[in-house]
């Protein structure tokens, strides 16, 4: 189970006021049986028949009957085991989401999401305990309640919502790296200058000395992105702009890692609040940075998906191709955050309707901040000096998407378009506003 996938979980569990329960599989890798026959060597401690005692251990070995951990194929036995068991009892798979299995009945459902050994229930109460009454009978399982701590996440049940962050983890993060006292900071990252050669992130310099092995730039970064792919959108751009010179940093670069650690120092309960009651509608916005590498003449994609409010999907990343106007740069920003809606939109439906859950298929509105984008796309491609050296590919896949009714795309003033906290360096007021806007909150507030 990927984490898109698990936060539009949890706020359909907001929503609709559904239960969440995690359970754990004892020595799961155990349970699969494999396909393939495999040997080892003869392990320590193991007792030899009475007839190979005389022979030296070197030259024997075991057949397995079972897959074992540390085998490149036991994770997908295990996952063919469970399918298997699960399918049996009615639950219902799809290649959309593969790690998702649905039950409904005539009084509820339940869905149960695995990652490796960890099972996420959410449904009705009857249907959970029915899950996990069948799922003790063919494993040995650990039950750990309501789901309240799952793969670094930290979970809180408000009565008017769910609460997702990792305060934990961020504070791990900032001691290791000698952090943890530093003076907070505002915004992630300082705003950068016009002046490309000013540019306090352009790459290094002939006459500039690259760091050593003894700064760990590399494990910073690590630790940063699984912050920002998980629940801290607010610092995707600024940990996708430091990555790109994780081979060849320098101390203009790792002084950038330092300012983002500062800025997590002042908002480390901040997270993802999935409001109860909230309408289950996906809403896109899109913008690019045009030029947000200088030095390489490439622009920034940025977009956010959001449910009730709140970001379940997003994404901050260099463009591969050189767009020689903004407008071209907007184009494949909105190219790529349709291929994300359709998707967003088949993975959505797919649970909704498994389970019951009456929803209106009207298409997902992606709101762009270019009007000159937004006005072509609509009315259908014009060629002229300006765009016919555009790819027809990201004119026309958008464009059929609108025409299938799948996408709407409709104009938003560039101070409310939630996807600029993707793309550039924001000042203090207009950073605040987005990430607000993206349903971020901070504990201490709810």
């Amino acid at each position: 189970m990927d984490a898109i996938t698990f936060r539009f979980l949890m706020s359909l569990a907001a929503s609709q006021n559904l239960e969440m329960y995690l359970m754990d599989v004892v020595t799961a890798y155990l349970y699969g049986s494999l396909e393939n026959e495999i040997y080892m060597k003869i392990p320590e401690g193991l007792k030899m028949p009475e007839d190979l005692k005389s022979k030296a251990k070197e030259i024997c070995s075991v057949r397995l009957q079972r897959s074992l951990y540390g085998l490149k194929q036991s994770g997908r036995m295990w996952y063919n085991r469970l399918s298997e068991y699960l399918l049996s009892k009615d639950y219902v798979n799809n290649a959309i989401c593969p790690c998702v299995f649905i039950k409904k009945s005539s009084l509820g459902f339940v869905i149960i999401a695995v990652y490796v050994d960890d099972l996420n229930m959410i449904g009705t109460q009857k249907e959970i305990d029915d899950a996990r009454t069948h799922m003790k009978e063919e494993f040995e399982m650990k039950d750990l309640g309501k789901t309240k701590f799952c793969l670094g996440l930290q979970i809180e049940h408000f009565q008017d919502g769910i609460f997702v962050h990792q305060s934990n983890y961020t504070k791990r993060v900032l001691k290791r790296f000698y952090m943890d006292k530093a003076t907070p900071l505002s915004t992630p990252m300082v705003n950068r200058s016009l002046d490309v050669e000013k540019d306090p992130f352009r790459p290094c310099e002939d006459n500039e000395e690259v760091l050593g092995p003894e700064v760990p730039y590399m494990s910073a970064i690590g630790g940063l992105m699984y912050l920002a792919n998980c629940t801290r959108p607010d610092i995707a751009f600024a940990t996708n702009l430091l990555a790109r010179y994780s081979s060849s940093p320098t101390r203009r670069h790792w002084n950038g890692i330092k300012h983002i650690f500062r800025y997590l120092q002042g908002s480390i309960d901040l997270g993802l609040f999935y409001p109860k009651n909230s309408k289950c509608v996906l809403v896109g916005f899109a913008d690019a940075g045009y030029l947000s590498d200088p030095h390489k003449a490439r622009s920034q994609t940025g977009y956010v998906f959001t449910i009730g409010g709140t970001a379940v999907s997003w994404r901050s990343q260099k463009q591969t191709l050189v767009a020689t106007s903004s407008n071209y740069a907007e184009t494949i920003a909105l190219h790529e955050a349709c291929r994300e809606c359709v998707w967003l939109r088949s993975m959505t439906h797919h649970i909704q309707e498994s389970s019951g859950i009456v929803i209106e298929k009207e298409p997902t509105k992606i709101f762009e901040d270019n009007s000159a984008c937004v006005t072509q796309l609509k009315e259908g491609y014009i060629k002229s000096d300006r765009t016919k050296h555009i790819p027809p590919r990201f004119f026309s896949y958008t464009q059929e998407l609108q025409k299938n009714q799948e996408v709407d795309i409709e104009y938003i003033r560039s101070s409310d378009n939630a996807a600029d906290l993707f793309t550039k360096a924001l000042p203090t007021t207009v950073f605040k506003k987005h990430v607000h806007s993206i349903g971020m909150r901070r504990l201490q507030n709810l």
